[in-house]
């Protein structure tokens, strides 16, 4: 009768424990975002590897479950369908044409303002003037690295009628195709640009110089989850801006060149190099605030591409109650 009792007293604290928490705090023990990333691990995603090694999104509750894709436009394909719950480091020129067409979709966070591309060709190529008639590797028809180029080559008079595009989503596949000589140039984003020019190609521009008004990427959510989890997001922005604010500590540089080291099996060497280039201007927006000046920048530059005849009011684009607009 004893253990009966013993059982009976043990089964009401357990259950009077369970009945004190509050329905937040029971979610939160549970809370799982499939998150979408393009292309295998870059240094897009360097803060939320570091969130993960750090143990931010598992101090906030939350376990993240990363998705990789080929394309920016196969990671929103599965954000509309509400297959993944959100993307950190999406081109934001996809969220923005998914949104144009009724995808349920919103920008919550701007996650690097900056590009930081540059245009890698093969060694014979010394100025961005050589590359007219040849073949230049972009992401899509209608990407944002197409924008990128353009805004580079036009005023270096090479046309773009006059240049053979193909295409390759993720900067690793045209890095793959620039290593074969398959092509003449391409567009990349650090490591991959510094392994390039270490192999002999050229550096003939960065894309900051001529596009410092249009921001990168973002972070994006499917609208249907994020009406039914705010305080999960709320939760993972802000364990995320912890991370992004980490990065930026250059006490931290050490520490996160062995994490991207780690995840990427690239060099220590090409690693700390871009480290450093990610340090040496504003690339990565610390607070996630979302300019408003250089999304209107950036909605004027998709126009240009023809692909999208949506809105061009910022407030469209963002989720209200969770994104932060700014200047």
């Amino acid at each position: 009768m004893k253990r009966l009792a013993y059982a009976a007293q043990a089964l009401a604290i357990a259950l009077a424990l369970m009945s004190a928490q509050t329905p937040a705090a029971r979610a939160a023990q549970d809370d799982t975002l499939q998150i979408g990333l393009v292309g295998a691990i870059s240094m897009t995603h360097w803060p939320l590897l570091i969130g993960l090694k750090k143990g931010y999104y598992a101090d906030a509750h939350l376990k993240l479950e990363l998705i990789h894709t080929q394309s920016s436009g196969a990671v929103l394909q599965q954000l509309a369908a509400g297959s993944i719950e959100a993307t950190v480091s999406a081109a934001l020129i996809e969220p923005i044409y998914a949104i144009s067409k009724g995808a349920p979709i919103r920008l919550v966070r701007l996650e690097i303002q900056l590009p930081p591309y540059a245009i890698e060709a093969k060694p014979q190529y010394k100025k961005l003037e050589e590359l007219s008639g040849k073949t230049i590797m972009i992401d899509a028809p209608t990407g944002i690295t197409k924008i990128y180029a353009e805004r580079m080559l036009v005023p270096h008079h090479v046309a773009p009628s006059t240049v053979d595009y193909v295409y390759a989503g993720a900067t690793g596949a045209r890095f793959n195709a620039l290593m074969s000589g398959a092509i003449d140039a391409t567009i990349l984003l650090p490591p991959f640009s510094f392994s390039a020019e270490d192999k002999g190609y050229n550096n003939l521009g960065l894309v900051a110089d001529y596009a410092n008004d249009l921001p990168f990427t973002g972070a994006a959510v499917n609208t249907n989850w994020a009406s039914k989890n705010p305080d999960a997001l709320r939760r993972f922005l802000d364990a995320h801006n912890k991370s992004v604010r980490w990065f930026l500590d250059p006490k931290n540089r050490q520490e996160s060149i062995d994490i991207m080291v780690e995840a990427s099996k690239l060099s220590p060497e090409v690693i700390g190099k871009t480290y450093d280039f990610l340090r040496s201007r504003p690339f990565f927006e610390s607070s996630g605030r979302i300019s408003k000046s250089k999304m209107e920048a950036l909605l004027a530059a998709v126009r240009q591409l023809g692909e999208s005849k949506g809105s061009t009011n910022v407030a469209d684009y963002v989720l209200p109650g969770i994104a932060q607009l700014g200047d």
